[in-house]
């Protein structure tokens, strides 16, 4: 249920649930850390999902068993986060709770219009993974993260776009050509020079 295509120094891991909303259950959290802590190689990585949805988190079942507190989701973004090459979350649909935070962990992220934002950990009884408030506070400021992680407000493609939360909103047959292209540049780049352009770009 995830799959990895490599393809000319692009990897791109695509959720492949659409039934359940490509919901991830343990096992499927646990492959997508495995994939991120193994893509150093890669020169661009590319993360998305098949059908409408790119993923609403965790399986509800497996949450309510354990999963919404698993250290693999904070493994998962944090290896991401690590990745020297170009990072894209491409989005194909609304994205929902603790699977967040792997596009947070990107370096950009572009959207198809129909997608929405919303994660609803606090109405359920959970915390947010720890990095996630950062990266998203990051991004948009404290007050918008809390509208989203403490108002429960479902935020659209057009606010996310106006907020910085996605960088580009893009018709959906065009949604990893897209992300291929934006990737094109670093591919073709001396590899050392890419790299310190990203660690140039890195917080202080």
């Amino acid at each position: 249920m995830i799959e990895l295509a490599q393809e000319g120094g692009i990897w791109t891991v695509t959720i492949n649930r659409p039934d359940k909303a490509n919901s991830l259950t343990p096992g499927m959290l646990a492959e997508l850390g495995d994939i991120a802590e193994s893509a150093a190689q890669a020169r661009a990585l590319i993360l998305t999902g098949r059908g409408k949805v790119f993923s609403a988190g965790a399986d509800l079942d497996a949450a309510r068993a354990g999963m919404a507190t698993s250290p693999d989701w904070e493994r998962l973004s944090a290896a991401i986060a690590r990745l020297p090459g170009l990072t894209v979350a491409a989005l194909n649909g609304t994205l929902a709770g603790g699977a967040t935070g792997m596009a947070l962990a990107c370096d950009l992220r572009i959207a198809v219009a129909g997608t929405k934002f919303f994660y609803p950990v606090m109405k359920l009884g959970f915390l947010p993974q720890p990095s996630d408030p950062v990266r998203m506070a990051a991004l948009i400021g404290p007050a918008r993260t809390k509208l989203i992680l403490m108002g429960g407000q479902k935020i659209d493609a057009d606010t996310a776009l106006a907020y910085g939360l996605i960088d580009r909103i893009v018709d959906a047959d065009a949604l990893l050509q897209t992300a291929r292209d934006i990737a094109a540049d670093t591919l073709a780049a001396d590899p050392a020079i890419a790299q310190q352009i990203k660690a140039m770009c890195a917080p202080a």
